[in-house]
């Protein structure tokens, strides 16, 4: 599993979430604390939106604490909507194609989580991938699978509809083909504007994930884990859940994949 972080609100250095804070996302490269893997050394990766609307990247196979052009470009680079990914492999190799996040046009993604067995139906989740948007299928993750199947299933215009049915027919695939835990799933992606958010398992074991407000910063970072120690008032988000953060606003709202029983 992986750890990542996600910012939203006024400008500010990516290192401020990146690297400073004493649960920095590089210090949980080395030792995340809510996650089975406390190591994620098999890549990581930057998205940012700046003056244009389309995101720099920036990735790369080492880990993250080790790259000391990481800790450059985030003490210079200010932004005001910004994720950044450290990767802990579920099966697929370490290469840049497959370090999150991963951008098509002004949308920018990454994901924790897995499809269990992924490795048994990769190439019928490729099949998934509409053939204008599969020149974009760089790597071999599940992750960027999943990006792309909810781009084609209209992830511009209904965020939350297109990835519940992303995730639904990979979900279909784990249970068919695969084994479980068929999904165990946090996302952040973005079109610039607004981040979106989703936490979602289909067992009891959801990733973490967490916001929090900053008065100093006027921002909310959105996280795997908290990025302080000291700090008691980071939200949880709900299991199944599917959230919009922009600005000061918070919406979110229960989410169900497409073809997925759930419980009353």
């Amino acid at each position: 599993m992986c750890r990542w972080a996600a910012y939203v609100g006024q400008p500010i250095f990516l290192e401020d979430i990146v690297s400073r804070p004493a649960h920095s996302l590089i210090r949980q490269s080395q030792g995340a604390t809510r996650c089975t893997t406390p190591v994620n050394a098999d890549g990581f990766g930057l998205a940012w939106y700046g003056e244009r609307p389309e995101p720099g990247l920036y990735r790369d196979v080492m880990p993250a604490w080790s790259d000391c052009n990481l800790r450059s470009l985030v003490g210079q680079v200010r932004s005001g909507l910004f994720m950044a990914h450290v990767r802990a492999s579920t099966g697929t190799a370490t290469s840049r194609n497959n370090c999150h996040p991963f951008a098509v046009g002004r949308w920018s993604f990454m994901h924790n989580g897995q499809f269990g067995g992924y490795d048994g139906f990769r190439r019928d989740a490729d099949l998934l991938i509409p053939d204008d948007l599969y020149p974009h299928r760089k790597g071999a993750t599940d992750s960027e699978a999943l990006f792309l199947i909810a781009l084609g299933a209209g992830l511009r215009d209904d965020p939350c509809g297109a990835m519940a049915q992303a995730v639904g027919v990979l979900a279909d695939l784990a249970r068919r083909r695969g084994q479980a835990p068929f999904v165990r799933a946090t996302c952040a992606f973005s079109d610039g504007e607004t981040l979106f958010a989703l936490r979602y398992a289909s067992d009891d074991h959801a990733p973490s994930l967490y916001h929090r407000w900053s008065e100093t910063r006027q921002g909310r970072a959105v996280v795997s884990e908290p990025l302080e120690t000291d700090e008691d008032d980071w939200h949880e988000v709900p299991p199944n859940s599917f959230c919009a953060f922009r600005g000061r606003d918070v919406q979110i709202r229960a989410f169900h994949p497409v073809g997925i029983e759930h419980a009353a």
